[in-house]
């Protein structure tokens, strides 16, 4: 619920716009509150800068109170972010909603940005493989195939999301293989073309080494996204990543 009013919301849309035009490296997407949207579309649209939304509905109409539908996003957003964390720890998303809604994105032309992740008491069990598989799979489950989808997977370990704990970057890397791996099982065609992101207490001070892992190809920004000036140096970090890569 950040930022929490329309001024506020717009003024920054504008400033991570200015500094998206300045990156042409990267795809920059800003995802502000539902509410929000139509009003930041109108003063960004037209440049580098994509939008997303936060959630949606996995049907595209219907008496579900409260909800956003695909549909309602149509001309507005281009992404949308599905399983986050806290939509699963506080609204109750299961693995089967969240593989749903991946589905009801690419059928209404949205590219799906899946949040995938373990607790804190996962990883110290030593779940972290298992909680990764179940929910990477039970994502795509529902796709008739991975290539063309425009499908985005984003790793936020939600130990580190808020938190100033942040993965390593080579425990972000082991995960990231291993939902490419995955990914390669469900559709060897398509596995490649689905950007994997790391997300849980990124900076501009930790995003190069993060985007540097051959297997993480970008950031799902959190508190620094509120910040302009490190959410640049965030997107200059993933363009110099990238270009080491070419």
């Amino acid at each position: 619920m950040n930022p929490p009013t329309l001024a506020e919301a717009v003024e920054l849309a504008r400033a991570v716009r200015d500094a998206a035009e300045l990156v042409p490296g990267v795809i920059a997407v800003i995802c502000p509150p539902a509410l929000w949207l139509a009003d930041v579309w109108r003063n960004v649209a037209g440049g580098r800068l994509a939008i997303g939304a936060q959630t949606m509905h996995f049907e595209w109409r219907g008496a579900y109170t409260g909800e956003t539908s695909p549909l309602m996003l149509a001309g507005l957003a281009s992404f949308v972010i599905l399983g986050h964390s806290e939509r699963r720890q506080y609204d109750g998303e299961t693995d089967e909603a969240v593989g749903r809604k991946v589905a009801s994105a690419v059928a209404h032309g949205l590219r799906p940005i899946a949040a995938v992740g373990e607790r804190a008491e996962e990883r110290a069990a030593g779940q972290t493989e298992a909680v990764i598989d179940r929910q990477v799979r039970a994502a795509v489950a529902q796709l008739d195939r991975i290539r063309g989808s425009g499908l985005v997977i984003a790793y936020e370990p939600v130990w580190a999301i808020g938190t100033g704990d942040a993965a390593s970057p080579d425990d972000a890397q082991a995960v990231a293989a291993q939902i490419r791996s995955i990914l390669r099982e469900t559709d060897p065609d398509g596995a490649d073309e689905v950007p994997i992101q790391y997300g849980g207490s990124v900076t501009d001070d930790n995003a190069a080494d993060f985007c540097a892992q051959p297997d993480v190809d970008g950031a799902l920004v959190g508190g620094a996204s509120l910040k302009p000036d490190a959410f640049a140096a965030i997107l200059r970090a993933a363009e110099a990543a990238t270009r080491s890569r070419a």
